[in-house]
């Protein structure tokens, strides 16, 4: 009887895996076509009003959720005040700056050559890991480290020759120093509430970052008349982009181990720089396809899982 109950648990435990994994592949697409979706938006909406909306939408799905699924609003409850403050830098950091800076970074360079560089996010957070917690490199990072620096060098060194090397891209690059430096002070800070409640605070520090920043540049956002294309644009960035994204990726780390979640995420530039191609008609450079190849191999070397890197 124990046997054909063990064979059950694990029937049962890998098709939720198997789920997961489809959602996981959404999930790559539906973040990945958020990129040309905001450049599309940020046409006729202002990046203030834009990061307001998104932010807004996902910080209230997630407040839900979580409510919904303790059936309480005790959840929302973080009860230790040191962890109350950790969650308002964590948010700051890795939402509000995070997500700011990239709208910006957006309006200053091509969208492919964008998400290439945000994406070497995980090798930021590598590097500041070694220095500030200690944490060990062993040589599979060691290995993406200097493919990730490599990459950053064959990507940004022609557009510096040529005195190219745009705001944006610099903007790019600090929004994935940003989300790193999060990453780095919220493993520091080891927060003990639940990671939903946590992501929800986080999402709505960086909703109301995003208010104050548009009410006091900019007043009460303007939507009346915008093209279709950009109405479109709009829905697919808050209802798909943030709302159904945020819960996607919930319940893939519900049933996913980390290591593979954070894998599977690398989709994501991939199906953005194909995005940004298609839709919007980027033409990444020689350079930049080279760049990208090096940055994605370095990204799936820092995050292979652990008992992998031997």
């Amino acid at each position: 009887m124990r046997t054909t109950e063990g064979a059950a648990v694990e029937r049962a435990t890998a098709s939720t895996q198997r789920r997961a994994k489809h959602l996981l592949i959404l999930l790559g697409v539906v973040w990945g076509l958020n990129w040309p979706a905001v450049k599309v938006a940020l046409g006729s909406i202002s990046p203030w009003a834009l990061r307001s909306i998104g932010l807004g939408a996902a910080a209230s799905t997630l407040l839900l959720l979580a409510v919904l699924r303790a059936g309480t609003l005790r959840v929302l409850t973080i009860t230790a005040g040191r962890d109350r403050i950790h969650v308002i830098v964590s948010g700051l950091l890795n939402i509000a700056l995070f997500n700011i800076l990239l709208t910006f970074a957006q309006l200053g360079a091509a969208t492919s050559r964008v998400a290439i560089i945000t994406y070497s996010m995980p090798l930021w957070t590598t590097l500041l890991a070694w220095l500030i917690l200690g944490e060990k490199i062993n040589r599979r990072r060691s290995i993406g480290l200097l493919l990730g620096a490599t990459g950053l060098l064959v990507l940004l060194l022609p557009l510096w020759r040529t005195g190219v090397l745009s705001c944006g891209i610099l903007l790019a690059l600090a929004a994935a120093i940003s989300w790193a430096i999060g990453t780095i002070y919220s493993k520091w800070a080891n927060l003990r509430a639940d990671p939903l409640v946590i992501a929800a605070w986080q999402l709505l520090i960086g909703a109301v970052v995003a208010w104050i920043g548009m009410l006091s540049l900019e007043g009460w956002p303007h939507l009346i008349n915008l093209p279709w294309r950009v109405l479109v644009a709009l829905a697919y960035h808050v209802f798909f982009g943030m709302a159904v994204g945020y819960i996607l990726w919930f319940e893939i780390i519900a049933r996913l181990p980390a290591a593979v979640s954070a894998l599977g995420v690398l989709l994501v530039p991939v199906v953005g720089v194909c995005g940004a191609v298609w839709l919007l008609g980027d033409h990444p450079s020689g350079p930049d396809l080279i760049g990208f190849a090096l940055i994605f191999s370095a990204a799936v070397c820092v995050l292979l899982p652990v008992s992998q890197q031997r």
